[in-house]
């Protein structure tokens, strides 16, 4: 299952483009991507962002519940995708070995690596109340519209 469809992603990814373009300051950019897709995908409770600072994920723009403010390289999704600097796509949250649970109405999540240049800038995180609710589809989407950031 995915969060959104290919056609939905496709409209997301060019309004993702229309909403940074000319605008370079990560804050704004970030908060609004978070806005858009939080209202945008299904079944998602939490879209935000954690920026890589200081050998530790500190959070950033987002919309859902209150979060964690600090994650540390390797703990839970965020830090595990952070580490790896690879996505990390998990069905189910409640089988992940040292998942941070911020809202325990969270189920499944799906965290994207971003990067400026080639250097680690942060993750774009991903909750959603269904289980197996993100997949290929959605990581393929999410990792181009955080492209955007710095494109």
């Amino acid at each position: 299952m995915s969060a959104a469809t290919k056609e939905e992603y496709e409209l997301l990814v060019s309004q993702a483009k229309a909403l940074v373009a000319g605008e370079t300051d990560w804050i704004a950019n970030t908060a609004n991507l978070s806005a858009l897709l939080f209202n945008s995908l299904h079944n998602v409770n939490f879209a935000g962002v954690y920026r890589y600072e200081n050998g530790e994920l500190i959070l950033g723009p987002f919309q859902g519940m209150p979060a964690c403010v600090h994650i540390q390289m390797g703990k839970g999704v965020c830090g595990t995708a952070a580490a790896k600097e690879k996505t990390q796509i998990v069905p189910n949250v409640h089988e992940f070995a040292g998942h941070i649970a911020c809202d325990s109405v969270s189920n499944s999540e799906i965290v994207i690596p971003i990067f400026k240049g080639n250097q680690l800038w942060g993750v774009f995180d991903f909750d959603s109340t269904e289980l197996h609710n993100f997949d290929e589809l959605d990581k393929k989407y999410l990792t181009e519209i955080g492209k955007t950031l710095f494109n």
